[in-house]
């Protein structure tokens, strides 16, 4: 099976997070942080990945904290689930609309973290999304992915093309991030070993 558990405590949080990279799409989400509950739910429904999370930390000062170390655990969760990286696909890529938002994503699973977030209007850096309780912070949305993808060693372009709404922008980014990591862990049955010229990823 390709699954993985990690447990990540620091002086400002406590994360668990479950995954199972062959899974359906399952998702049990709890971070204190609702909207962002709502994205990871998103991400494994449209990545057809497994996640179980429960996240606890100082969302009295802001969710930053939990938003950023829950992403880095899914991303060490990624890498361990993955192993050696045989027989995957690698690359993926997905461009998704909600409404008048339009996100691209480009994964390749090479081994090296890097994150490249550009295109996002400049009033998400202001942008508070949610209702009662901790609100997501517009801005968080490149550090997700940022944090996921150095945790996973993974490479990931994210683009937004279009969009108004910042609610729209980040569920079309989080469907983007889920689209084209679902087509990157995909097993390939035709590749023999690492999908890598190196012999290793």
């Amino acid at each position: 099976m390709r699954a993985a558990t990690i447990h990540r405590v620091t002086n400002e949080t406590t994360v668990d997070v479950s995954i199972d990279l062959d899974g359906t799409g399952l998702s049990e989400v709890s971070t204190g942080v609702g909207f962002f509950d709502h994205m990871i739910a998103s991400l494994a429904r449209h990545s057809l990945i497994d996640l179980l999370i429960t996240a606890k930390g100082d969302t009295s000062v802001d969710g930053h904290h939990v938003v950023e170390d829950t992403a880095i655990a899914i991303g060490s969760a990624i890498d361990q689930a993955l192993g050696d990286r045989a027989g995957i696909t690698r690359f993926g890529c997905a461009i998704v609309p909600l409404d008048e938002a339009l996100a691209r994503c480009v994964i390749d699973l090479s081994g090296r973290g890097g994150a490249w977030c550009t295109g996002e209007p400049e009033g998400m850096a202001w942008a508070r999304i949610g209702g009662d309780g901790t609100p997501y912070a517009g801005s968080m949305t490149a550090h997700v992915v940022g944090s996921m993808a150095t945790a996973a060693r993974m490479t990931v372009h994210m683009t937004c093309l279009a969009g108004r709404d910042p609610h729209h922008i980040v569920e079309a980014q989080f469907k983007a991030l889920a689209r084209a990591l679902r087509q990157a862990v995909e097993p390939d049955p035709r590749v023999a070993g690492v999908p890598s010229t190196k012999g290793t990823l």
